[in-house]
């Protein structure tokens, strides 16, 4: 009995394991706030203010000079902020411990990704890249050959990449193997989805892409003053800072700089001529009808108050109209989401490459969704189509005809 009780005295006990939490996580007593913690309660909101406005002004300050560089030095910048967005979606479900037993891993992770920005891109860019060489015969049929077998090198790219998948597979590991390469592949459709809309946005005029771009912005800064200032009703537990006095406030704002912006950027042809190859000299081209001023003449009693007696408004400005609606209303949807998910994994922001903000992924979140709606609105309702009802039922008259004439001749 005595050895028993030294044996039970001495036995080891099960040191008290430390977590250590990450840099953007979400504090536990935060977690139990759940759309209480409104920004007008905020102690530290002067504070926090300050550091989200030193931080903007630097990324507008090299927004506006990637705008001056063109639509490739754009194109540049949007590659830029896919890695760096891919990378926080990559760190997100990593554990060191099971990577350090997984060499190579993580090289996999970053192969799938540039094999899959080979295929998007090269799908956007291949007739504009054969038109910037048609000078020169060699590099013609190089880039041409290339152009044709794209999407077999893309294939064959990932093909290699799912081997070296299954080959690295190991033992006790393959849970976590299965779920870093189906997280993978969901990062992949989330950050190429958005980023192919906007490449071809770019392309179509830097118009259709700053537009979107800048009424997300204009919407979550004035969404943030408002609720700053007046905030008081909760909108969404998602979340908690958000207002419904923030939600109003911003849709209005962002209504009426769609229509000013609108008129603004149409006024320049480098913002509104498209790009139809690779080179970066200045764009001239017929701005067409939608960026052609139609003048409307005031009310008597407007014009008595008012030195003018009609207006001019471009035609682009009505639809402007449409993508500001969808900004302030449907867009911050997507910012909701990306506050679920963040709760979902007990996390603050996704990074903290952005001081003030987050991460890029946290910048990017309505981004994603106003830049798809903005391509799909561009080509139903502004692009011009290349078929009419017209011609397609003349071209299927005539395939009748001519079936019916080839009938009667074997006949």
């Amino acid at each position: 009995m005595h050895k028993d009780h030294n044996n039970s005295s001495s036995a080891p006990t099960t040191p008290r394991i430390r977590h250590r939490r990450r840099s953007n996580e979400i504090p536990h007593e935060l977690t139990k706030l759940n759309g209480t913690h409104l920004l007008i309660n905020d102690q530290d909101k002067y504070k926090s203010m300050w550091i989200r406005a030193h931080s903007s002004l630097w990324m507008l300050g090299g927004f506006l000079f990637m705008l001056y560089l063109g639509h490739l030095y754009i194109w540049a910048a949007v590659v830029v902020i896919q890695i760096f967005m891919a990378r926080e979606l990559f760190n997100l479900l990593r554990r060191a411990h099971e990577d350090r037993r997984l060499p190579g891993f993580r090289l996999l992770n970053w192969h799938f990704f540039f094999t899959a920005m080979l295929f998007v891109y090269g799908r956007i860019i291949s007739q504009r890249l054969v038109n910037t060489v048609t000078s020169d015969k060699f590099f013609y049929r190089l880039v041409g050959g290339i152009v044709k077998y794209q999407m077999v090198i893309c294939y064959f790219l990932y093909i290699a990449g799912f081997m070296w998948f299954i080959l690295t597979l190991k033992k006790k590991m393959y849970k976590y193997q299965f779920g870093q390469y189906a997280w993978t592949h969901m990062i992949l459709i989330i950050v190429f989805t958005q980023s192919a809309f906007t490449v071809a946005n770019i392309f179509e005029g830097i118009f259709w892409f700053l537009l979107p771009a800048s009424l997300i912005a204009i919407n979550d800064v004035a969404a943030y003053f408002f609720g700053f200032f007046f905030g008081k009703t909760p909108l969404i537990k998602l979340s908690p800072k958000k207002t419904w006095e923030g939600f109003i406030g911003a849709s209005v704002a962002t209504l009426i700089s769609a229509f000013v912006l609108a008129n603004i950027f149409g006024h320049f042809q480098w913002l509104t001529c498209p790009r139809k190859d690779l080179s970066t000299g200045w764009l001239q081209c017929d701005p067409g009808p939608l960026f052609k001023p139609e003048y409307y003449s005031l009310l008597g009693w407007i014009s008595y108050w008012f030195p003018w007696k009609e207006i001019s408004v471009l035609p682009v400005q009505w639809h402007a109209l449409c993508l500001g609606l969808f900004a302030s209303v449907i867009a911050p949807f997507g910012g909701f989401f990306a506050s679920g998910f963040k709760r979902a994994f007990k996390i603050k922001d996704f990074g903290d490459s952005i001081p003030g903000h987050g991460g890029f992924t946290d910048r990017m979140d309505c981004q994603m969704i106003m830049a798809v709606f903005a391509y799909i609105y561009h080509q139903s309702f502004v692009s011009p189509q290349d078929y009419t009802v017209e011609m397609v039922l003349d071209q299927r008259i005539l395939s009748v005809v001519c079936t019916q004439i080839l009938t009667c001749v074997s006949c």
